[in-house]
């Protein structure tokens, strides 16, 4: 009986992955091998700590993310990555996207390309971090909110990763009141629905 289940979950994961097709405006989650993956981790209890929204250029899926800088990165380098090449995406629920809103997500993801990372996650534009520009780009195109935004005093602050790194970024300056939206919290959004699992 066990074995059944075993194999009925192999074979639904494989559909799962032979069926899914990159769409624009997909959003794909990760557990990343950056330095500070473990604390983003430990600071929002959960397993993802990278993002990015997919877009689809010359007939080819890539994910727009702020890693170094905002980048287009291809479908499957930004998967091989990842821990263990684990992700999942997500789409939004009950509402297929129209040409003209890819159209405006493609126009607000262009006006930040290039931008530098931002280690400090603060709100202004002149530095991104990953989860705010999916956030950014859904809100300023379609006007949709996807994850409730938090403070930085609402984390996990005394994990000890998140400690280190936040004596790192900020001395003894933390900004405990900075706006802040956090890949988990994009994840657990009502408006979002699973399409493809490799986890």
């Amino acid at each position: 009986m066990r074995f059944v289940s075993v194999l009925v979950l192999l074979l639904t994961s494989f559909i799962c992955v032979a069926d899914y097709k990159p769409q624009d405006g997909d959003i794909i989650f990760q557990s990343s091998q950056s330095r500070q993956s473990l604390a983003v981790q430990q600071a929002t209890n959960s397993p993802y700590s990278h993002m990015g929204i997919i877009f689809i250029k010359n007939g080819k899926p890539y994910v727009f993310e702020a890693a170094n800088k905002v980048v287009y990165t291809p479908f499957e380098k930004w998967i091989n990555r990842g821990k263990n090449r684990k992700y999942i995406i997500k789409r939004l629920k009950d509402h297929p996207l129209s040409q003209q809103e890819i159209s405006h997500l493609k126009q607000v993801a262009h006006s930040f390309e290039n931008k530098p990372y931002d280690i400090w996650f603060g709100w202004d534009d002149t530095y991104i971090y990953c989860s705010e520009l999916v956030w950014k780009i859904y809100d300023r195109a379609l006007a949709l909110k996807i994850g409730q935004l938090q403070r930085i005093k609402d984390f996990n602050l005394s994990a000890p990763a998140v400690k280190q790194k936040l004596k790192e970024r900020y001395g003894n300056n933390i900004p405990y009141q900075e706006r802040v939206i956090s890949p988990v919290a994009m994840f657990n959004s009502p408006l979002l629905i699973t399409v493809d699992k490799h986890w």
